[in-house]
């Protein structure tokens, strides 16, 4: 109950930090509300949004190297488990898995993937775990005895932090996997502009709706006023940082009412939602090193557009 009555001033007080500093931001990890989770799963179905259906086929592919470079008996950690495809299609792969631990912020969306998996493996243990990953939490006990855990981390979801973000993200994980702990790590690749700006920016504007849906979210729990046609969507390739950003620009000058306070709009001013930020091997090898790991194996389409890594502690 509690965490449910605290997520709404956490909402608040991020816009709030965010909105109010010289360059308007809002965090990325409260785009996924349902309506934003269901919107997004959407996106991955798009035929210009090329990360989910890559990532698909590598272990589908590559199901068997990884089971064997994993070994039987993990404990599998989902962070942010997404609709639970990719963690149906991993747990198929690997030797006698004996848990699957998914762990989301979104409480709503946890009880879907845990249907999804126990429909799949009507007798591996499905233990849900509400939490906010970007933050220390505890997991529960696993009934897995000494088994070492297997974290999975899809997606690129890696790419949404800025570099020190992600290497504490990384520290983070690796300290609640605890010894011997894995770390399946999903990376998109650097790749030409027009492929990745088109990915963030659909022909059916499923993924202006996405970020669009984020004010929405705000209006609605957080108590803001906006305008939603007010803003628009906008998606930019950043060479000199190698990242996607995603952007929602003022059409107009405006004003919006939040926690008590007034927030100035000029026309064209953008309050950049998410960043998603691409990689090159020996980028993403570093990224680790600092964070603890070392990368243990590397499988990759035959397009080299998205790779799948296997850290090691």
């Amino acid at each position: 109950m509690s965490a449910v009555t605290e997520r709404p001033s956490a909402l608040l007080s991020d816009a709030l930090a965010g909105l109010t500093a010289p360059r308007k931001t809002l965090p990325c990890k409260w785009l996924y509300d349902a309506e934003g989770t269901r919107l997004f799963e959407a996106i991955t179905r798009l035929p210009e949004y090329y990360p989910t259906r890559t990532e698909i086929r590598i272990l589908d592919q590559h199901g068997p190297e990884i089971a064997r470079a994993v070994g039987p008996g993990a404990v599998v950690v989902e962070f942010g488990p997404g609709d639970g495809v990719k963690a149906v299609q991993l747990l198929e792969a690997l030797e006698a898995p004996r848990a699957y631990l998914p762990v989301d912020i979104a409480a709503e969306w946890l009880d879907q993937v845990a249907e999804r998996v126990e429909a799949a493996s009507p007798t591996l243990p499905v233990r849900p775990v509400v939490a906010d990953f970007t933050r220390p939490f505890d997991l529960p006990a696993h009934g897995g005895g000494s088994a070492a855990r297997l974290g999975f981390f899809s997606g690129s979801t890696i790419g949404n932090f800025e570099p020190a973000e992600a290497v504490a993200f990384l520290a983070r994980a690796r300290t609640t996997l605890g010894p011997g702990g894995r770390l399946l790590l999903g990376a998109d690749l650097v790749k030409g502009e027009a492929v990745l700006e088109a990915a963030y920016d659909d022909s059916a504007g499923v993924t202006a709706a996405f970020n669009l849906n984020l004010l929405t979210r705000l209006n609605r729990e957080a108590g803001a006023d906006f305008d939603i046609g007010g803003f628009l969507h906008k998606a930019r390739w950043n060479p000199a940082r190698e990242r996607v950003e995603m952007h929602l620009v003022a059409r107009h000058a405006q004003s919006v009412r939040l926690g008590g306070q007034t927030i100035r709009f000029a026309a064209g001013e953008s309050i950049h939602t998410e960043s998603s930020h691409k990689y090159r091997a020996e980028g993403l090898r570093a990224l680790a090193a600092a964070a603890g790991w070392r990368d243990a194996a590397m499988w990759t389409d035959p397009d080299r557009l998205f790779s799948v890594w296997l850290l090691q502690g």
